[in-house]
């Protein structure tokens, strides 16, 4: 008789602040069709703070395998708890999930300490290969990922990169329409902090407003066309 049972599936926790996107996460990586049905959602969570409250209520590793994080979180900023997750739980794996493109923000994520980077756009096995790969202790590196780390190598790269963690936070948000206040009340900051470090990150950038650096981060953001 065959006595082999299935492995304890991969726990996953998710953290994002829409609702059809966890759904949509869930299926995903849940869905028997995909291949996957060793891993399993743990919980969820809608903020910056509740993922931290997840990962302390599971005990860490001892409930959770992977965080799939996303980076635009309310309440704390996606990096802020990547590093905070670092810090408590060192040996957690912690995949970030965004909408902007790799060039933009994967190098620095996993500078920080991400297993990979995902785009919100990456299919169902795309998806679970990276669940797998980080909850393995790998790092889950897409073409467009390694490429973006193989440029940071090489060269100085664009001005962003010589911004610091809270400088890079406000620039994104300036960069997606966020003024000074709202920004000032996303990161718990004055408004006059958040000035501060607005004109630097024009300095940095050689910009000269909100629409020249709206502008510039399209331009270091995206690969320029072929040829």
């Amino acid at each position: 008789m065959n006595s082999h049972t299935a492995p304890a599936p991969i726990r996953v926790l998710l953290g994002d602040d829409h609702r059809i996107v966890r759904e949509g996460l869930r299926q995903m990586l849940g869905d028997p069709a995909n291949g996957s049905p060793e891993i399993a959602v743990a919980a969820e969570a809608a903020t910056g703070p509740e993922v931290i409250e997840r990962v302390t209520q599971l005990g860490g590793t001892q409930g959770v395998d992977v965080v799939l994080l996303d980076i635009a979180l309310p309440g704390r900023d996606g990096l802020d708890v990547l590093q905070d997750l670092r810090a408590g739980w060192p040996a957690l794996p912690v995949l970030m999930l965004s909408t902007y493109p790799e060039r933009q923000y994967a190098v620095r994520c996993i500078r920080l300490g991400a297993a990979g980077y995902l785009n919100k756009s990456a299919d169902a096995e795309e998806m679970v290969a990276a669940v797998r790969k980080a909850a393995g202790g790998g790092l889950y590196v897409t073409p467009a990922t390694a490429e973006a780390l193989a440029s940071a190598v090489g060269r100085s790269g664009s001005a962003t990169e010589a911004l610091s963690h809270r400088e890079h936070q406000v620039f994104r948000l300036l960069t997606t329409g966020h003024s000074v206040s709202e920004i000032g009340a996303s990161l718990g900051l004055a408004p006059n902090t958040v000035s501060t470090y607005r004109a630097r990150i024009l300095e940095k950038t050689g910009t000269k407003n909100d629409v020249e650096l709206a502008l510039y981060a399209e331009r270091h953001g995206r690969r320029p066309p072929a040829g």
